[in-house]
Formats: structure tokens, sequence, C-alpha cells
């Protein structure tokens, strides 16, 4: 699907006949993830196709990329917001070389167009494109979107959101509401047969890096359902750092748990999962909706503008899903949530309903739909 960029050395882009997409950004899976669904959906159209990825240097980036079999090249790139005046400064001066490097991909992928999915390498790639006179556009997941789209809204061709409440954010530019796009594997139905007369099964799962404060409150809330003599089946995506303690009071407690650093087969998890307890990310919120999934979530609160309670307000003011905040977060208080639809189906499938009505199915075909039209 997707061959080395170095396989092109220079060749001018009318040699070739294949349409070639850059998608640039990252830092997280959710803003790759989008990514993901969009190079998918080019390359299933355009059998001659070829994406490639550009994003900062973190290892879940590649980790992530690889998996799904895209091709990816590293800027060197940092965010700016929160790193004080004197780290700020030393960001900024390294923004020419970043800007440098994305010129110098460009010229020799020869992209027919650029998109940006948020995170601070959308930055100079966007407008590095900008100034070469290549078609450009950019994804926000986000209900308040962040800086680097922020900044390129008024440059880029078009400007993709997934919520309504965030064209207000945004400075100018053409704003296309589309939603988020979401990988078609996760509407895959599977033969599942864990699903036929199962015990209430919890995912548990604090984004792509897992989340301290949800693990450690979980422990807690282990005992709290033991104690009750409720004995669902959890999955936990616990995160690198502190799968091997988590995994280690499973077994203390005796309670049955999948617990994994990170979860590669999202679709079989969401299918077997009655209730998912989460951050609220953008790429998360949009799935749930879309799936139809009732929830817990727990927006982290230092992400920028407190972001994450934004989008999960979107979701829980209609009733599909519970908002726990961290400042407010605790074992029995969770514990409590988690009996009260465990005891209750009814309201759990109601939620999951609610839920489903602002899922965006079709978010992904309507993004490369315009950017077909964008590459004519």
């Amino acid at each position: 699907m997707n061959r080395s960029m170095d396989q092109h050395g220079d060749s001018e882009a009318g040699d070739r006949e294949e349409t070639r997409v850059m998608i640039a950004g990252g830092g997280t899976g959710g803003h790759l993830f989008p990514g993901v669904a969009i190079g998918e959906e080019i390359s299933r159209r355009y059998g001659d196709s070829e994406i490639l990825f550009v994003t900062g240097r973190r290892k879940i980036e590649s980790e992530i990329l690889s998996r799904f079999g895209f091709h990816q090249v590293s800027i060197h790139v940092e965010g700016i917001k929160g790193r004080g005046l004197l780290k700020g400064i030393m960001v900024l001066l390294k923004l020419p070389y970043s800007l440098f490097q994305s010129i110098s991909i460009i010229k020799r992928f020869s992209p027919h167009l650029v998109l940006g999915v948020g995170g601070y390498s959308a930055g100079p790639v966007c407008l590095a494109a900008r100034i070469m006179g290549i078609p450009t556009a950019i994804h926000e997941q986000n209900s308040f979107p962040g800086l680097t789209n922020r900044l390129l809204c008024r440059i880029v061709d078009r400007v993709f959101i997934s919520f309504a409440e965030s064209e207000v954010h945004f400075g100018g530019g053409s704003i296309h509401l589309t939603g988020n796009p979401i990988r078609q594997e996760l509407f895959i139905e599977k033969n599942n047969h864990e699903n036929v007369n199962k015990r209430f099964t919890i995912l548990i799962v604090g984004g792509s890096q897992g989340a301290r404060a949800i693990n450690t409150a979980f422990m807690d809330t282990l005992e709290i359902l033991k104690s009750k003599g409720k004995d669902p089946l959890i999955i936990h995506q616990t995160g690198e750092t502190d799968h091997a303690w988590v995994l280690e009071a499973y077994r203390k407690m005796g309670f049955e748990g999948e617990v994994t650093p990170f979860i590669h087969d999202m679709a079989r998890v969401y299918q077997r999962a009655d209730m998912v307890v989460s951050r609220a990310g953008a790429t998360t919120v949009s799935e749930l909706a879309a799936l139809g999934k009732p929830s817990i979530l727990i927006p982290y609160p230092y992400a920028a503008n407190r972001h994450q309670e934004t989008n999960a307000r979107i979701l829980a003011d209609i009733g599909g899903t519970e908002i726990l905040l961290q400042e407010e977060l605790s074992g029995e208080g969770l514990a409590n949530l988690l009996i009260k639809y465990m005891d209750d189906r009814t309201a759990l499938e109601e939620m999951g309903k609610q839920a489903g009505k602002i899922g965006r199915r079709d978010a992904t075909k309507v993004i490369v739909d315009q950017l077909a039209v964008m590459m004519n």
C-alpha cells in the first residue's frame, strides 16, 4: 500500500500517477487514529496511492503507524504551551529548522495534498505546504481547538471540525462540520462467543498512554465491587508505566481481569464491553457515540483549556454518558456509578441509545470526499 518515500528520489510529480497524500500531526493516539482512518479510506478508494505520515519523535507514534502499515517520518518539533518562558523561547528557535525539514520532505514526496490532524508537527508541515502552493486542510478532533489548528485555520484551504461547538473558537477559514473520522474496523461485527450469556463487562481505558488517576481509583473500586458481591469481567488498558503494579493488584485481590499495557484490537473489546470507563479525548468520545456505548467519562483535567471536559459534556447533555471529574474521583464514587448501571440494564441501554444519537459514522467518507475535490 505505502512504499518508502526514499524510492521516489527527486523525480517530478508528473512522472507518477499514484495519489499521494501527506498526513501531519500526532503526539497521541487521539490525533493519529483519525488520520489512520482517513489514510485507510484513501487507500481503499485509490488502489495506486501512497500515504506518508509526518509526526514528532514519540515512540507511540511510530508504533501505531507501523501496526497499520503506514510509512512515517519524523521532524524535530515540540509544543510551546505550558513550557515556561525559557523553554518556550528554545522551542521557538527550533521552528525554522522544523520548517526546513518539512519543506525537504514535501519536495521529496511531492504530495497532491497535505492534511494536518492536530499535534505540533502539523504546524510546520502545513505551513511549508502552503508556501509551496500545495492544497492543505486540517482536521480538529476536539470541541475546543488546539493551538496549532487555531493558528493554521487562516492559511489552509479547509478546516474540518468534529463538533459544531468548536467553530466559534476559530478566527477564520473555510469551516466544514464533518464529525471525527473513525476506523471502519470498529464497526465490523465479529463472531464473538464471549458475548453469549456473559458477565457484565467493564472496559477501562485511560487513553493510549494510560491514566494513573483512573488506575489508582479503580483498584479501590474493585475492592468495593467485591465486597458488594459484584463480579464483573474487567478489560483494563493500563499504559506501560502502570501495567506491572496494576496486574499485581488484580492478582492479590483474586479478581479476574484482562490487564494489558495497550489494546490493539479495540473493535473486539468495544463489542464485548457493557460499559466503558475512560478519559474524554475527542476520538474516544466520537467512538463511543458512533458505537452507542454507555460510559463513565473522567476528563483529563490538565488538557489545554479543559477541552476533554467540554468533549464529555456534549455527550452528557443528551444523557449519553456520566461525567466524573477527576477532582471528585474516588473508588467509592466510581463503584457506585458502576453498580447503578449494573443493576439497571434499562438505564444502561437508554444511555447507549442517547450516545448513538450524535454518532457520525460517515465522517471519514465525508472528509475524503472533500479531499478528493481539493486534489482535482
